[in-house]
């Protein structure tokens, strides 16, 4: 523990001295250049530039134009305030630096726990394989099963509930791995290939291209699957061919016997899939500027990707248009580009089931 705080110590001391040191060097250079003009050159060559492309209209981009040079003179007239540096603020930043770590080493003193022994994980999870299950947490659940699995890799019944244990623990790859593994193991079982398509479609957010090639192999193996036949038709809906994906449902409650739970999920996906409101048609030069709105935005984004509501934008856009293959192509960039945000990737599945304009 004192080697730690040692160590602490020197890292504080070395951070201090280096903002000392860049602090030091901003005030010995001169004035900076006032970057207000350039930054209003910049507006006028960008509204050229969106008027170049027909995002604007001629009129806008005089008016646009106009005000920002405007405010271009304006900027130009007013002199700039030079900073200055300020000696007695260094001797500030120094005690600051020096008080944090001390600061934070008396803290931990009286509300930590210095004397706490380590917790090796090996030792943890063999605490857990003697635990009942039921005192246990979802995840610690999910490490003694995967402990086992390495004991018994030829298990598909294993790893079936590693991926309940793992959707329980709010770990949909995990699940997708688990269930992946199973179906490897398992091939011929339609009841895998189920469980398998669900949890890539609760990974996307959607029935994607995975989920519906796992539901295609349980449908291979037994046509009769009300399950994978369901959420089929409901992307169907989704994309677009609601009265296609409705009748599918149709005959799907058909075939389920009247006390089956099933049935009453299915009478309800009907009834709201059947409230869903119409899409207001659009005329032909107000469709022309739309488009003209989307490509702007698309190659905005080729030259500025760095925004994730420009992304679920056009991922939007295109669904509404009905233009399936560059929803498709824009999701699968924007996916790659956000995978470690689970809230974008949320919005961009979303955006990805809007309807199309009739």
């Amino acid at each position: 523990m004192i080697a730690f705080w040692a160590v602490a110590g020197v890292l504080s001391a070395a951070a201090a001295g280096l903002i000392l040191l860049r602090a030091a060097k901003a005030a010995s250079q001169g004035e900076a250049p006032d970057p207000t003009p350039i930054l209003y050159r910049r507006q006028l060559a960008e509204i050229d530039d969106l008027a170049e492309r027909g995002l604007i209209a001629e009129p806008e981009r005089r008016t646009a134009h106009a005000e920002a040079a405007r405010r271009l003179l304006s900027a130009a007239e007013q002199p700039g305030q030079a900073w200055r540096p300020d000696a007695g603020s260094r001797t500030g930043v120094l005690v600051a630096a020096v008080l944090a770590p001390a600061l934070a080493l008396g803290l931990y003193l009286g509300l930590g726990s210095p004397g706490l022994p380590d917790q090796p994980f090996a030792q943890r999870l063999e605490t857990w394989r003697k635990s009942e299950l039921t005192s246990l947490q979802p995840a610690e659940i999910a490490a003694v099963l995967n402990r086992v699995a390495r004991e018994r890799p030829n298990d598909p019944e294993l790893y079936r509930f590693l991926a309940m244990v793992e959707s329980a623990a709010n770990n949909p790859p995990a699940a997708v791995r688990a269930l992946r593994r199973a179906t490897a193991v398992a091939p011929e079982r339609a009841d895998l290939w189920v469980l398998l398509g669900e949890a890539y479609a609760t990974q996307a957010g959607e029935v994607d291209e995975d989920a519906a090639r796992a539901f295609g192999e349980a449908l291979k193996r037994d046509p009769r699957l009300i399950e994978p036949r369901f959420y089929l038709a409901r992307q169907k809906i989704l994309s677009g061919d609601r009265q296609g994906g409705l009748a599918e449902w149709r005959g799907l409650l058909a075939e389920v016997p009247a006390g089956d739970p099933r049935a009453e999920v299915l009478k309800r996906a009907i009834a709201e899939a059947e409230a869903l409101p119409a899409q207001p048609s659009v005329a032909g030069d107000q469709m022309a500027a739309i488009q003209g709105m989307v490509q702007g935005l698309a190659e905005r984004l080729k030259t500025a990707p760095d925004d994730p509501e420009g992304w679920v934008r056009l991922v939007r856009a295109y669904a509404v248009l009905g233009e399936a293959a560059k929803r498709d192509a824009t999701l699968s960039q924007a996916r790659a580009r956000y995978a470690d945000n689970p809230q974008i990737l949320s919005q961009l599945a979303q955006a990805a089931r809007a309807e199309p304009m009739r």
